[in-house]
This record gives C-alpha cells, sequence and structure tokens, in this order.
C-alpha cells in the first residue's frame, strides 16, 4: 500500500479566469485516456464545466474532480474556478490538495485572481507548478511572465523548459534537464509530440538556463552542490531529485510552458507532475486537536492501518441525498460504516462511497488514506467538518469562509412557495458557505449575500431553474459593516421586579476600535473585572449580549458591527434576582449605549480593480475610475495595452461592465475582486443612509 500511496497525486488546476484551467484539464484527460473525446470550453462541451450555467456562459463555477491514471500514477485532480465570485471554490479545494498546477496566461501575465488564488496556496502551503499557457498567441511573453512571477507573486520562479518561439512562431519547447526539444504535428493538432535536437540558435540559450537551474536547485541538495561547485558530472536523476525536494518544500516553483487549446505541452505537464509535486506521504501529517474544547495536539499519518480520519470540504445536494465530497486523511472507511462527526459532536453513517469523474460516479466499496472521494447517507455534517474514527477523535483544522460583500432583497411569488424558498435557501447555504440569507422579523423581507453580481445571478438561476420556486428579487446593493471611531464607556442595566422573583443585572463596559489579527473575530470581548464583582457565571452571558448587540450596528438596523474591542470593567448582581438573561440584556443595553457615544460610521467593500484597455482609450477608462472614488495604484504597458490597477468601492461599480464597453469600444475588459472594508465619505455615508 506503501507503494500505491507514493504513487498517487491530489492536484488542482488554479488560475485567473480565462488563462486556460478547464481547456488544460480536458487536454490531460484526453491524453491520460479518462475521455476520448475533448471537450470545449467556448463550445460548451467541456466534461468538467457539466452545469447548464457554466455551459451557457463559458466559464467555471464549481469545482469538480476526476480520477485518472498516467505513468504509473494515479491522479485526482480538481478544476477550480478563475472568477472571483466563485473564490470559495478554490480555498475549499486547497484545502485538502497535496499540489497544485498554477495557470497563467502569456499574453495576460500576472492577472488579479492569479495573486489571490496563489496566496490561498501560500495560505495551506501547497507545493505548485506554474504553466505559462496560450504561448500561441500573439503578444505572447515568455520572459515578461517569468519576471510577474517573482516581482508580483514573491515566487521562486525555476524553468524547466523555454519556447522556442512564441506568438505565431511557438512551435514547442526545449527541456533544459534532458537537453531535448519537442515539437508538434500541426496537421493533427498537436496530438503527435515529435522528439528532435535542440536547434543550433537555442543551443546558448539552453546552456545558460541549464545553469541557472542547477544553481538553484542545488541550494537544496547537498550531494548537488558538492558536485556543481566541483565541476564534477551530474546526472539528469540527480537535478531532477533536488528539484523535487524544493518544490514540495514550496522554496522553488518549476515552470513550463505550452498551448492547451492546441495540445503541445500537455503531456510534459503531467510528466512534471508525477516528477514534482508530492505523493500524500511526502506532505507533514495532518494535525488537530482531541476534542473541540481541547489544546491537545494530535497528529494522523497517511497510512491506512491509522486510525480514520476526513475532512468534509463541499457538498453538493442531490435529489437521492447529499454528496459530502471528503479527503481521506488517515485510515480506512466502508460503505455501510458508521464514522463521528467530532465538530458536530454527532453521529453519522456512510451509506455509500463514489468515485468523482464530474458528475459521473464510480461506486467503490472502500477508501483509505489519501482518497478524495464522496460520501452519501451524512445527514447533519457540513462544509469543514472533521469525520473520524469513533473512538479516536480529532478535529482538524476549519476552513476560512469570505466575507459577502453584496446583498439583495428575494420573496417568493406566491404564499405557497415561502416555505420551499426557506428550504432552498438553507440547501443552498449549506453548499456554499460564501452565500448568506437573513430574515428580518420586523419588515418580513428576505435577503441574500453573496460575493457578486454573479454570484447572486446564479444563486436566482438555481432556485428557479434547478429548484423550481419562482422569486422576485430586487436591486443589489452593497454589503455595508459598521463600526466605532472613538473610546466611551457605558453602564447597562437591566432590572425588573414584578412580584415574585425579578431580574437584576448591571453591567459597565468600554468600547474602543480595534482590528483583529483574526478575521474570523471581528468582535474582541475581554473580562477585566477583579475581585469578584459579578459571578464569573454570568460573564459569558454578558458576552453573548455583546455579541448579539453588535450583529446589527445602529445607523442602519441591519449589518454588523466589526473591529471592536469590548471590555467588561464592572459590575452588580443580587443575590436571588440575578441571572443569565439578565445579564445578557444589561449586556446588549451597555453595548448599544457605549456605541451612540463612540461615534459609529459606515464602513464600505473597496474593490481591487484591474482593467486591460488599449491605450487610446487609456484617459477615459482612468478618468472614469476616478469619477467612481477610484484611487489609481498602478499602470503598466503590456504591449499595446494599458493595464491599470485600482481600488474603488463597490457601490460605484455597479454597471461598470456596460460603461467599460462603451468607453472602449469593447475592447477593454477587466476584473475585480475584495480588498478591504474603509470608513465612507460623510457626504455619500448620508446618502446611503437616507436609503434605511
Amino acid at each position: 500500500m506503501a507503494k500505491e500511496l507514493s504513487q498517487l497525486r491530489n492536484i488542482g488546476i488554479m488560475a485567473h479566469i480565462d488563462a486556460g484551467k478547464t481547456t488544460c484539464t480536458e487536454r490531460i484527460l484526453y491524453f491520460a485516456g479518462r475521455t476520448h473525446k475533448i471537450g470545449e470550453v467556448h463550445h460548451g462541451t467541456a466534461i468538467m464545466d457539466y452545469l447548464v450555467e457554466e455551459q451557457e456562459r463559458g466559464i467555471t463555477i464549481t469545482s469538480a474532480a476526476t480520477t485518472f491514471e498516467w505513468a504509473g500514477h494515479t491522479m485526482t485532480l480538481i478544476d477550480t474556478p478563475g472568477h472571483v465570485d466563485f473564490t470559495i471554490e478554490v480555498e475549499r479545494s486547497l484545502r485538502v490538495l497535496d499540489g497544485a498546477v498554477a495557470v497563467f496566461c502569456a499574453v495576460g501575465g500576472v492577472e488579479a485572481q492569479s495573486e489571490t488564488v496563489w496566496h490561498q496556496a501560500d495560505r495551506y502551503g501547497v507545493p505548485r507548478l506554474c504553466l505559462i499557457n496560450k504561448m500561441d498567441r500573439l503578444g505572447a511573453d515568455f520572459e515578461k511572465v517569468v519576471g510577474e512571477l517573482a516581482a508580483r507573486l514573491g515566487a521562486e520562479p525555476l524553468l524547466l523548459q523555454i519556447p522556442m518561439g512564441e506568438g505565431e512562431t511557438f512551435v514547442g519547447q526545449i527541456d533544459l534537464i534532458a537537453r531535448k526539444a519537442y515539437v508538434y504535428n500541426a496537421s493533427d493538432v498537436g496530438a503527435e509530440r515529435v522528439e528532435i535536437d535542440v536547434p543550433d540558435e537555442y543551443h546558448d540559450e539552453l546552456e545558460l538556463h541549464r545553469h541557472d537551474l542547477i544553481e538553484k536547485a542545488a541550494e537544496y541538495d547537498d550531494e548537488l552542490l558538492d558536485k556543481f561547485l566541483h565541476d564534477e558530472p551530474i546526472s539528469d536523476q540527480e537535478i531532477m531529485r533536488a528539484v523535487r525536494t524544493a518544490t514540495i518544500a514550496g522554496k522553488l516553483h518549476p515552470v513550463l510552458c505550452g498551448s492547451a487549446l492546441k495540445h503541445m505541452g500537455m503531456r510534459l505537464l503531467l510528466d512534471a507532475v508525477t516528477q514534482y509535486l508530492p505523493s500524500p506521504l511526502d506532505v507533514p501529517p495532518v494535525s488537530g486537536y482531541a476534542d473541540l474544547d481541547s489544546d491537545t495536539h494530535v497528529e494522523r499519518a497517511c497510512d491506512p492501518n491509522e486510525s480514520f480520519s476526513a475532512l468534509v470540504f463541499k457538498i453538493t445536494s442531490d435529489r437521492h441525498g447529499d454528496l459530502n465530497f471528503a479527503r481521506i486523511y488517515s485510515g480506512t472507511i466502508k460503505a455501510g460504516t458508521r464514522v463521528f462527526n467530532s465538530t458536530q459532536r454527532t453521529k453519522e453513517n456512510v451509506a455509500r462511497i463514489w468515485e468523482m469523474h464530474a458528475k459521473q460516479r464510480i461506486k467503490r466499496e472502500e477508501a483509505s488514506a489519501g482518497d478524495i472521494v464522496a460520501l452519501v447517507g451524512l445527514r447533519k455534517s457540513l462544509t469543514g467538518d472533521t469525520l473520524c474514527d469513533m473512538r479516536k477523535h480529532i478535529v482538524l483544522q476549519r476552513l476560512e469562509f469570505p466575507e459577502p460583500v453584496i446583498t439583495m432583497a428575494i420573496e417568493p411569488r406566491s404564499n405557497a412557495d415561502k416555505q420551499k424558498l426557506v428550504e432552498a435557501l438553507a440547501m443552498l447555504r449549506r453548499e456554499d458557505p460564501s452565500f448568506q440569507f437573513r430574515y428580518d422579523d420586523q419588515t418580513g423581507q428576505s435577503t441574500i449575500s453573496g460575493m457578486g453580481e454573479l454570484h447572486l445571478e446564479i444563486i436566482k438561476h438555481k432556485l428557479t431553474r434547478d429548484i423550481g420556486v419562482d422569486v422576485r428579487v430586487g436591486t443589489p446593493s452593497v454589503a455595508y459593516k459598521e463600526t466605532v471611531t472613538t473610546t466611551a464607556e457605558a453602564e447597562g442595566r437591566f432590572i425588573r421586579q414584578t412580584g415574585g422573583r425579578g431580574q437584576y443585572g448591571v453591567v459597565e463596559i468600554r468600547i474602543e476600535p480595534f482590528e483583529s489579527a483574526d478575521s474570523e473575530h471581528r468582535l474582541v470581548f475581554e473580562n477585566a473585572i477583579h475581585g469578584g464583582a459579578i459571578s464569573k457565571d454570568y460573564v459569558p452571558a454578558v458576552a453573548e449580549g455583546v455579541e448579539a448587540a453588535a450583529a446589527t450596528g445602529p445607523l442602519t438596523g441591519c449589518f454588523p458591527m466589526v473591529n471592536i474591542k469590548v471590555t467588561l470593567l464592572d459590575g452588580k448582581e443580587h443575590s436571588e434576582d440575578s441571572s443569565e438573561i439578565a445579564f445578557h440584556q444589561a449586556g446588549v443595553l451597555a453595548f448599544n449605549e457605549a456605541v451612540a457615544k463612540a461615534r459609529p460610521v459606515l464602513l464600505e467593500p473597496i474593490m481591487r480593480v484591474q482593467v486591460n484597455t488599449p491605450e487610446e482609450y487609456f484617459g477615459a477608462v482612468s478618468g472614469d475610475l476616478t469619477r467612481r472614488r477610484g484611487e489609481i495604484r498602478e499602470s503598466e504597458h503590456r504591449g499595446r495595452f494599458q493595464v491599470l490597477t485600482a481600488t474603488v468601492p463597490l457601490g460605484e461599480m455597479f454597471g461598470y461592465a456596460t460603461e467599460l464597453r462603451s468607453l472602449s469600444q469593447g475592447r477593454a475588459t477587466y476584473s475585480m475582486e475584495p480588498d478591504s472594508y474603509a470608513p465612507v465619505p460623510p457626504a455619500v455615508g448620508e446618502t446611503i443612509l437616507k436609503n434605511f
């Protein structure tokens, strides 16, 4: 079994939108014999883009998994979206993968979402290969993109290949380690790869880059370094061993080149995955805690004979029962067995196990360490939950979910669909943790929140087309937040006497602006009471009251308060009338009064916008961004195009796609991703608050 694990690769394909991820995946599946016909994104026939929305729009919306064989290795591959609205799909995929292929457009280079997915991979310590794709396109510039990898991503690019030609002259690659050149039979659209001697005009370039490759790799292999310094003969295997060591350690990022659309370099990419990306045995044992409330660290080695542990990283609803996608880190599980969900502290039954190929399923009787499979039968498990052995518990690190930035009202067209809508929204929330919905008891209005206009549009289409709930939706609006700008203190008194036992709780708190390093903790609560002014048993109730009050800020009455520290300074209790309810309410009253004194302000989401425009429209485009309260951060030439990077409030970006087409005669493109939250200017804030 150890030998099988060493030949297993769990990898993902990640990139900016339109860099060619899905096209790469379709070629990989074809060359690996997993499919017998190549699907095309632009024709809506891609195997991995199986949702109707994906086929209509030509983009990936949900991550899709498949398993195939290559050169004696078993590979599980996850194709992820490139659109920022679906960044949760990248996040949860990278959490469970051992390695990744980062795809970059040879013309566009490192783009906005490229940076986002790269830093997501950094956060989870995922080793990466880089593929510079679309080398056949006009304007392709291999060296420029390699430079951007280092300058913009902080990567350590290590060239394993150099291209022969660029744009229309691109004919193939030169392998720097093997000193071989590969060209492709154009009449057969690259299906046939031909190995040739390196053309004379590339000899000097080959030797120069090969020397740099060995010099960089030698830093991570003492034996290779010794031979390099003493100018001794070095074998290809020794170079590859050093490159593999450095890649798995995340120190170097091997770079390849090709054209997925024309099938050029896809086999070489697969070879590189087997040679340089890690197997489950090459990554450290997974670590977690012995229990939800425990500080005791425990580890699970990737061994089928270890105690069972797995992480649920994705849920897809199905008419036959939810599919719970899980990465198994240790042990073995069989269909029909019972496991323990240590996150929810509940028992679950695994009725069936599926190996997935996009939407197709292959039945498995069991799955073991290193496998990524779909489990059926789990009833209470959510994304990020840990499944483990009934007798030997472990709680693995949970996933981080991005905060929604856009909101819109939603309601069913008929009263008969009210309950159906609630159930449908709950199901969609279970599938997609970056989606949220809220029902306001006072107004009776429901709102849905997500990562962007496209995200909510897809949600609406799922409700109407897939689930059959006819809904009306409002105009998208910004998901604001609120905070305080100064320090204030206040007392909260909840005293009720109605005959018999009453309610008595008095607390004094201080609130102040505070930004936690942990983005999950939007509000920090600290107990500074000394001497037992109130019982320790009541402190959690005060904290809960403060949290409840902070859920809706005073300015809008519907958006949360963030970046606040609350300190419990003092309090009073009654020997008979005090209760947790009384101190909960006292906490609410104290917080509301303190916030009113602390000059609350509205925070708006700021987006990082990147616009690629022909030079002749640069002035119009930059002027329009400035008019939208945008701040130009960077501008650079890329051939005949100018690339603008700016930060712009999300509230100013509605309808931007149409305006940009008008300004540039349809020739400019843009991408947008969340950057930060910032206070709304007073004049703008007054206008916004009139709507609340």
